[in-house]
């Protein structure tokens, strides 16, 4: 919703501007289809050559980030508090009842009361995969917090990849604008002999190449780039979430100081109260 407010705004504030200021729209729209087919052409051209077919396709993926936000929400912050919960109190009840949930989360009927976290690989395979490892005596927990840590590391720096592919497009974007306005200019001298008022108008179409290709850098792309990253960082807390109390739980601490040391490390805006966790958990147990 914001991004597309951001986007009439950028759109309304700009060219509103221009009229307002007596600027008229024909010499702009007459060039625009040109420009945009060398500078959005160029811009595409070098996105391919400098990206590989995964990079692509995930580049085209994450754009919908933009207008989506965040793919984990308060909701599931606390879902995944319980779910933790329910697994750190079967592992510390009965390790071997645990395997069936960590070797199968798609059977498991924990995992099945949070479809959303299941089906995320990523968050799947972190769980399963630390709470195998405790399980095996692999229990030193700042050996397992350091392991954790390179293979979070590793995701993020991949997840990021898209965003870093965006921003590259929108720092070529400005001279790729130059670029045209260059060739309009060499146009404008193969018809030197025309009159001033002709002369002004192909001046006039060469200048929206650099106008677009720094329109488009800073007013569009670039944004984009920066948003697709905020909402990256923003879910990856989700992940790291899952580090502090796995973590926590090796260190022995109660299975409810664990899920409090998750919460706090919760961002702020979408932390579950006290109040709230407390009674989902207390729901949990009475359901046991």
């Amino acid at each position: 919703m914001f991004g597309m407010i951001g986007i009439a705004v950028i759109f309304i504030m700009v060219f509103g501007g221009y009229m307002l200021a007596g600027g008229k729209m024909g010499i702009i729209m007459k060039a625009l289809p040109f420009e945009m087919i060398m500078i959005g052409g160029a811009a595409l051209g070098a996105f391919l050559l400098s990206n590989d077919l995964a990079t692509v396709k995930a580049t085209g993926k994450d754009i919908a980030k933009v207008f989506k936000g965040p793919k984990w929400k308060g909701q599931d912050y606390q879902d995944l508090l319980c779910l933790l919960f329910e697994l750190v109190r079967v592992a510390r009840s009965s390790p071997i009842a645990l395997e069936e949930h960590i070797e199968n989360p798609h059977d498991s009927a924990i995992f099945g009361k949070y479809p959303k976290i299941r089906d995320d690989h990523e968050a799947a395979d972190l769980i399963c995969d630390t709470l195998r490892a405790a399980s095996m005596n692999y229990d030193d927990p700042h050996q397992v917090e350091e392991v954790l840590g390179k293979r979070m590391d590793a995701s993020h720096h991949h997840a990021l990849v898209p965003s870093h592919a965006l921003q590259n497009v929108a720092d070529a974007l400005p001279a790729l604008g130059i670029v045209a306005a260059v060739l309009g200019v060499i146009k404008t001298m193969g018809s030197i002999d025309q009159p001033p008022e002709i002369l002004g108008k192909m001046i006039g179409g060469a200048l929206v190449g650099t106008f677009l290709g720094v329109f488009l850098a800073y007013g569009i792309v670039g944004p984009f780039a920066a948003r697709v990253k905020a909402v990256i960082e923003e879910d990856a807390h989700f992940y790291a979430l899952i580090r502090e109390v796995l973590i926590a739980n090796l260190h022995a601490h109660p299975a409810n100081i664990c899920i409090e040391v998750g919460r706090q490390n919760t961002p702020h805006h979408i932390r579950p109260s006290f109040n709230d966790l407390e009674q989902a958990l207390r729901a949990l147990k009475e359901a046991a």
